[in-house]
């Protein structure tokens, strides 16, 4: 399916129809405050397995994003912020933002892993806003493109996503040409001190 959706009037009808798709399982590309994104309900593990299959990597293996409506949200899947990394939170977010930050336990068993970490975003756009909204929980995403690879022109025009990923996928949004950037990573988990780890979309001065 593909719904072309106004983000500055959003059509709830056609909101439904995706958030009904990612509670079936289903694979949603979607745009964001970056670039174009392809995601699945992150409490349905079968699906969280198709989406580790798209980008051709094992769940246990896989690097995925959690797409969170708000701080709180967010802190229900990570470990105890401090100060520091709660203020920087709530001064980027919601934001072309990644935050890598310690994972509660919740994480391993989500993604069949050890992992102590993840990574987390709350982004700016209406209609990602939307579907976390009415989903009721987060969206395990991932970028559309590869990051070793260069941004091409049909991981940003919708009609080319459609062509190229329509029998992938259960359902894409086209909201408009999307970002050339991707978000910009802040590592809060490594060290003491948060780190940069790729500066894209979201401005910021550690």
């Amino acid at each position: 399916m593909f719904f072309e959706i106004n983000p500055f009037n959003i059509d709830q009808r056609l909101i439904s129809e995706a958030v009904k798709a990612l509670r079936n399982g289903g694979l949603v590309i979607f745009p964001t405050d970056s670039v174009y994104a392809i995601g699945c309900d992150l409490n349905h593990k079968k699906a969280l397995h198709q989406l580790a299959k798209f980008k051709k990597e094992k769940l246990s293996k896989v690097h995925f994003s959690i797409l969170c409506k708000d701080v709180t949200e967010l802190a229900s899947h990570t470990k105890h912020l401090n100060k520091p990394t709660f203020k920087m939170l709530k001064q980027c977010l919601p934001g072309p933002y990644t935050f890598i930050l310690s994972a509660n336990t919740r994480i391993p068993k989500l993604f069949d892993s050890k992992k102590k970490e993840v990574g987390v975003r709350i982004t700016d756009n209406p209609i990602t806003q939307a579907l976390v909204e009415a989903l009721g929980n987060p969206i395990a995403s991932a970028s559309l493109h590869d990051e070793n690879e260069p941004l091409l022109e049909y991981y940003t025009d919708p009609y080319q996503i459609f062509e190229t990923y329509e029998n992938e996928v259960n359902v894409i949004i086209d909201g408009g040409l999307g970002k050339i950037e991707p978000s910009t990573v802040i590592d809060c988990f490594t060290n003491e001190e948060a780190v940069v780890l790729r500066y894209g979309a979201g401005k910021i001065e550690l």
